[in-house]
């Protein structure tokens, strides 16, 4: 039998409709939730709704997860599997996994079309960025029968997220404690709640960065809402509506393997001091002609600005099709972009989850030096590179193959 970390009984006994799920990296809370939710199909009239904001193929990702549940408690006979849903036979309840962001689009508007929804649960619920899907699906659970719940799973952020200003801030419940406050429970887990389930190697790992990065500590391994003032480089962004004031530039760079491959539209607004910016895409492991296919399907003939650094690979993306240039590198170029996107109010389209996540975690390494530090980069990087060309070039607007 596995035991269940009473921290999570709320779940099962308080009549709150929110549950308010954060931790730390090493918590245990997704694995707790996954049981809590195997064992919730034991109760007829359930239908549950499992969420990312992607979810590519429930199957290969997060069923596993379940199933590895099921088969602890070796109840596998109860159940039945599909691609995207786990039956209980028993009950007649289950599990349905889905993506609120597919490839086809934004699948919001069917997903609270959904029928006898009980419990919807949002994984990774800091990549939701727009509150006006989460009230949507939220008011689609309704049904009269059950308890109706909304788990919501997330490692913090920054305050800025509109899950701290709705849940936290707005009610006055503090971040970190364990708590009922109306019709939300507050569930805070941290590693030092799962020590027994984890390595010595891994809690050595834990007591170094504690040790040398206090601040990252806190945030990824107590679970601590980060502010954002606290040596992130960009302040001045937030999510909107993008838009194409004039001819858009991309900005691009390369990762292959071990970091990924990336690509940004830019478009600036001289007049009113605005770039808008938009994720186009941010994989790994992808060939140069994959890249070149990407770059055709989102740029078209539109101009790109890659990494300069890679100048063999760009020669061969403009083989091709891609209107590919050099980026404008040398010596202090990466405290100028960053100057240069300082003094443009910058507008970030909401499916820009990637970027978002950079924009938040990227900071100084050396605020006296401006030395940023070279992670949470590598769309910034890419805007910089677009960006930087672009103020730069006083023929910016007119760019075709040459």
């Amino acid at each position: 039998m596995i035991d269940i970390n009473p921290k999570y009984e709320p779940i099962k006994i308080s009549d709150s409709r929110y549950y308010i799920i954060t931790g730390g990296r090493g918590s245990g809370k997704s694995y707790s939730i996954n049981l809590l939710l195997v064992l919730l199909t034991y109760e007829a009239g359930h239908t549950i709704l499992f969420t990312r904001l992607t979810l590519a193929s429930a199957y290969i990702s997060i069923i596993p997860e379940f199933l590895d549940k099921i088969e602890t408690l070796n109840i596998q006979s109860d159940f039945r599997i599909t691609k995207d849903e786990i039956i209980n036979k028993r009950s007649g309840s289950k599990i349905i996994f889905k993506g609120i962001k597919t490839s086809s689009g934004d699948q919001t508007a069917n997903l609270k079309s959904l029928t006898n929804v009980t419990t919807w649960v949002m994984d990774e619920a800091e990549e939701l960025t727009d509150e006006n899907i989460f009230d949507k699906i939220d008011l689609s659970v309704r049904n009269l029968k059950q308890q109706n719940r909304v788990i919501l799973i997330l490692n913090p952020v920054t305050k800025e997220h509109w899950i701290y200003t709705r849940f936290f801030e707005d009610k006055g419940v503090m971040d970190g404690i364990n708590v009922t406050k109306g019709n939300t429970t507050y569930i805070h887990t941290t590693y030092l709640d799962n020590i027994d389930n984890l390595s010595k190697s891994y809690l050595d790992q834990i007591e170094s960065i504690k040790t040398r990065r206090p601040e990252k500590y806190k945030h990824q391994m107590l679970g601590g809402w980060l502010q954002k003032a606290e040596g992130v480089i960009f302040s001045n962004w937030k999510v909107g509506q993008f838009k194409r004031v004039g001819v858009s530039v991309y900005g691009q760079d390369y990762g292959f393997a071990a970091d990924p491959s990336t690509l940004v539209e830019t478009n600036i607004d001289t007049t009113n001091k605005i770039i808008y910016l938009k994720e186009c895409f941010y994989l790994k492991a992808l060939t140069t002609s994959q890249i070149a296919e990407l770059n055709l399907k989102h740029a078209g003939t539109d101009l790109i600005v890659g990494d300069s650094a890679e100048s063999r690979l760009l020669s061969e993306l403009k083989a091709k099709g891609s209107n590919v240039v050099k980026a404008i590198k040398g010596q202090g170029s990466i405290t100028y972009g960053i100057s240069l996107l300082q003094d443009y109010d910058l507008i970030v389209e909401e499916n820009s989850i990637n970027l978002i996540k950079e924009l938040n975690n990227y900071s100084w390494l050396e605020k006296k030096s401006k030395t940023p530090q070279d992670n949470w980069n590598h769309l910034i990087d890419a805007i910089r590179y677009a960006v930087s060309y672009q103020l730069q070039n006083p023929n910016r607007g007119n760019y075709y193959i040459s």
